[in-house]
């Protein structure tokens, strides 16, 4: 398998390992949006929801915390709006993990933003 081939199926592993961390806190609608050969930055957006704050804050925490602690000691590149928890994004770059509240997501409407994607449910 070349090396472009290895890193399209390791991002797609990540993204699902993100979104079944996600689903694991009972996060909401998970999303993962295909952003291959659409976007130079990343390849995946998971996208889900949090009922509260504390939800959300709690979902980032456990994909954070998951990655960190895993044989591959995944950090992100850089995380956003973990503190103020309606929107919380962690970067590690080849999958964006987008985390909501429910009326924060009705308001940025990402999956609106990129409905040219490939995109499917998660759990």
């Amino acid at each position: 398998m070349s090396d472009s081939a290895a890193g399209r199926t390791d991002s797609a592993k990540l993204a699902e390992r993100i979104a079944a961390i996600a689903s694991d806190r009972k996060a909401m609608d998970i999303r993962v949006i295909d952003l291959r050969g659409i976007v130079s930055y990343t390849d995946f957006f998971v996208i889900c929801s949090g009922n509260t704050e504390r939800q959300t804050k709690a979902i980032h925490d456990a994909i954070h915390e998951e990655l960190k602690h895993a044989d591959d000691r995944m950090l992100p590149r850089r995380t956003e709006g973990d503190r103020e928890a309606r929107w919380i994004l962690l970067d590690y770059l080849d999958v964006v993990a987008h985390i909501f509240t429910p009326d924060a997501r009705e308001y940025y409407r990402l999956e609106q933003l990129w409905g040219e994607a490939p995109a499917r449910s998660v759990g």
